[in-house]
C-alpha cells in the first residue's frame, strides 16, 4: 500500500468490471468505492442512440468524461456542444449538465466521479429498472435524490 493513499494498487483485467444496467445505459464499473476507499469511481458508459440522462447536477460528486466512441453532445453551462472522440468534459458538482448520444451507434465514454458513490446510485436505480413492467420513473427520481442527484430544466 502506498503511504500517500489508503488503498492498494491494483489491476482490473478486461471482463472483470461490475456491469450495471439502468436508464437504457450499461455501465462497467472498473474501480468503485470499495476498491478506492471512497476516493473515486471509474466506469465505462455505453449509451444507445438517442440516449442520455435529463439535465441534472450532483450535490456530492465532480464528474468528468472522456468520449471514446460515437457522436455525443453535452449540455455544459447552458450550451449544447457536439464533441468528437478524444474530447474530455468536466462537470464540477453543482453544475447542470447532461449528455446525449446523437449518433446511430452506441457511444462509449470513460467516466470518473469523485468521491465514489455514483455506482451505488446506479445499482439502486438498476433494481427499479429491472422490475417487471419497467421502472416507476417517480421512484427513479426519488432514488436519484437519495444520492444527491437533482434534475433541472434544460
Amino acid at each position: 500500500m502506498n503511504a500517500a493513499t489508503s488503498f492498494p494498487a491494483m489491476c482490473v483485467p478486461p471482463g472483470e468490471a461490475r456491469v450495471i444496467r439502468a436508464f437504457g445505459d450499461e455501465i462497467h464499473v472498473h474501480l468503485g468505492g470499495a476498491q478506492t476507499s471512497g476516493a473515486f469511481t471509474m466506469f465505462t458508459d455505453f449509451t444507445p442512440p438517442g440516449g442520455g440522462p435529463p439535465p441534472h447536477w450532483h450535490e456530492r460528486e465532480d464528474e468528468w468524461f472522456l468520449v471514446l466512441e460515437g457522436r455525443v453532445r453535452f449540455l455544459i453551462e447552458g450550451e449544447w456542444r457536439e464533441v468528437e472522440p478524444g474530447t474530455a468534459v468536466f462537470a464540477p458538482r453543482g453544475s447542470v449538465h447532461t449528455f446525449q448520444n446523437i449518433g446511430d451507434t452506441t457511444s462509449k465514454m470513460l467516466i470518473h466521479t469523485t468521491p465514489s458513490g455514483f455506482e451505488d446510485f446506479y445499482a439502486a436505480a438498476a433494481v427499479e429498472f429491472a422490475k417487471p413492467g419497467g421502472p416507476d420513473m417517480s421512484r427513479a427520481v426519488e432514488i436519484a435524490a437519495e444520492y444527491g442527484i437533482r434534475f433541472a430544466e434544460a
